[in-house]
């Protein structure tokens, strides 16, 4: 099989979608979703890691190229024990359907022990996607990365020129936990903000970092600062689960994540989503742990360790969240009628427990991403939420 020669392109940022930075590296150019003064606040090794993975970052180019390459370097993260995430998946998309995907290989495998701690790193060479015989003629296409590894851009390779492609479509910026970054998705474009951002029309950024959607001030700054035509925050699930705050600082700590927001966008639809159903969370508090017994079989399964009887002392569970976000978004929707709270029962909820158990008690598999995707799109047009059209081909789903 022969290769034609194909033509470096530069990764401006206008071919970048997704981001909000680019930072310069030794392998190329590494697409982060917090920007570098937000980073320098955060001690967090989860939160340093999860921002750098590439969840909703894709690279979006008009060109009459038949022939495309990307190569990459990625880098993931291992635990000793555990059996290993599947390999990312980086997707090519044309008129809104995949048409050619690459499974990634290479890069950085940091393995940790979690028992001595100890860190081990395994390297191997860079990653090429190489998509051929695309359509002819003059094309838009965007190329998704993976979402639950770091991937740093090295260089697009194309046998036709390349211009960036501007977008007439509202941008809808959602912030959440692994849930929204897309923990257990097969691919980038199965995450259940890009299922609902491709029905809906609009343009995602997704602030989806697994372990650490935790109010952090400076994530809510990175949000006022950002452009967005509708925000969405899923909320909860993190903070139980971390076990980080009681309930007379969780309060406040919303109310000054809003403030925040408000401050750069005052008019603009902002939707709080309440935790999505979690039996082992909804009233028993975190941490939340690995289940030992089944881990030696090398399952990975989570469980709560708390006490239910710690919830009179101000412990956060699930339905304690629900409640108080109730009250926070009804008191200020008084005088703030673009604020609306979604219950996420309504996206997953116990009666989909059944026929979608979550695989390790805490996430949704692949199947249920689409499905909360698909609902979110629903409820979103429905209720006029903001910028989100009603999904054409809805009605085939149901």
């Amino acid at each position: 099989m022969t290769h034609e020669l194909l033509t470096p392109v530069r990764l401006s940022p206008a071919l970048l979608r997704g981001a909000l930075e680019l930072e310069h590296t030794e392998h190329g150019i590494l697409p982060h979703r917090l920007p570098g003064w937000a980073r320098a606040q955060n001690t967090d090794p989860q939160l340093g890691m999860v921002e750098a993975q590439s969840s909703g970052v894709r690279i979006a180019l008009r060109t009459a190229a038949t022939a495309l390459e990307l190569e990459t370097w990625r880098s993931r993260t291992a635990y000793a024990g555990v059996p290993p995430r599947p390999d990312g998946v980086i997707e090519l998309v044309h008129n809104g359907a995949v048409i050619e995907h690459s499974v990634t290989s290479g890069g950085a495998t940091t393995i940790i022990d979690m028992r001595t701690g100890a860190v081990e790193r395994d390297m191997h060479g860079t990653h090429v996607a190489r998509f051929a015989e695309l359509p002819t003629g003059v094309k838009d296409l965007e190329i998704w990365l993976p979402h639950n590894e770091t991937t740093e851009l090295i260089e697009l390779r194309s046998n036709a020129s390349v211009d960036p492609v501007a977008s007439a479509r509202p941008v809808w910026m959602h912030h959440g936990s692994s849930i929204s970054q897309g923990s257990n998705a097969t691919r980038p474009t199965g995450i259940w903000p890009a299922v609902a951002a491709r029905l809906a029309e609009v343009e995602l950024v997704n602030l989806g970092f697994g372990g650490s959607a935790l109010l952090d001030p400076f994530v809510a700054r990175s949000i006022r600062d950002a452009p967005a035509d509708a925000i969405s925050l899923e909320l909860g699930i993190n903070l139980v689960n971390a076990d980080l705050m009681r309930l007379r600082a969780f309060g406040p700590a919303v109310h000054g994540f809003l403030d925040t927001i408000r401050e750069g966008h005052p008019m603009t639809p902002l939707v709080v989503i309440s935790p999505l159903s979690c039996p082992i969370h909804e009233h028993t508090p975190g941490p939340g742990a690995f289940d030992p017994d089944v881990l030696k079989q090398g399952i990975v399964r989570f469980r709560a360790t708390g006490d239910p009887a710690e919830t009179a002392a101000g412990k956060l569970t699930l339905e304690v969240i629900r409640t108080e976000l109730e009250r926070i978004i009804g008191e200020r929707g008084a005088s703030d009628p673009h604020l609306h709270l979604l219950d996420g029962q309504e996206l997953y909820g116990p009666h989909d427990a059944q026929e979608h158990p979550l695989p390790d008690a805490l996430h949704p598999d692949a199947a249920t991403h689409q499905i909360v995707g698909e609902r979110f799109a629903a409820v979103a047009a429905a209720r006029a939420l903001g910028p989100f059209h009603p999904a054409a081909d809805q009605a085939h789903h149901h």
